[in-house]
């Protein structure tokens, strides 16, 4: 498994927290996975924004990344794919240079959001659920893009397949919202960070 990903994140999301913004956190989740085009676009042009913020996002998206969106929980059987949307709107706001949709699930996992949190899907199962198809060059860096992060299990897992399919090349990871957890309150709903997920005994460790 890979021992470190580093990873960027732009708004936090509260499951279970008090107050306004807190409760903006999830209806923004519940847009998100909606998959409006309209609000993708929005999503997008505010994550442009941070990149050219010093002490934000800035270097994080660089000119020749290709944005690989992190699959679904089950393979994809139509409907609405938001990390490919997600993808393809950062792609057309200059953010990486283009989309590969060449991570795929195999066989389904368990969906983290419905699960109890014993039941989770571990990394290693994820990592057993994916496959790698390499693009057909090599590209210059590889941004995996999700729409929200919980531990990192699930993109620890797809660095590794992606590390697997393409060695050396450099992988880092995006997901437009990061869990909270237990946290009761938060003050800002738009919170841009830049971390790192590790590989620690045996589990995904998100920090922050």
């Amino acid at each position: 498994m890979i021992e470190a990903l580093a990873f960027a994140s732009c708004y936090v999301y509260s499951p279970s927290g008090n107050g306004m913004i807190c409760a903006r956190s999830r209806l923004l989740r519940a847009l998100l996975k909606e998959g409006d085009a309209r609000f993708m676009t929005q999503y997008a042009v505010r994550v442009r924004e941070q990149a050219l913020l010093p002490a934000r996002l800035s270097g994080f998206f660089l000119a020749g990344d290709v944005l690989v969106p992190v699959p679904r929980s089950a393979p994809k059987t139509g409907g609405t794919w938001v990390a490919a949307e997600l993808a393809q709107a950062l792609v057309e706001q200059g953010l990486g240079a283009m989309t590969w949709p060449g991570l795929r699930r195999i066989c389904a996992v368990r969906k983290s959001a419905t699960s109890a949190p014993g039941a989770r899907p571990s990394v290693a199962s994820h990592y057993d659920s994916f496959r790698m198809e390499p693009p057909a060059f090599r590209p210059a860096g590889v941004v995996l893009i999700d729409d929200v992060v919980t531990k990192g299990r699930t993109l620890l897992a797809a660095a590794s397949r992606v590390r697997d399919a393409i060695p050396g090349v450099e992988i880092r990871a995006f997901a437009l919202l990061r869990t909270l957890g237990r946290v009761t309150g938060v003050n800002h709903l738009l919170e841009p960070c830049r971390g790192e997920i590790r590989w620690a005994r045996g589990d995904a460790l998100r920090d922050p």
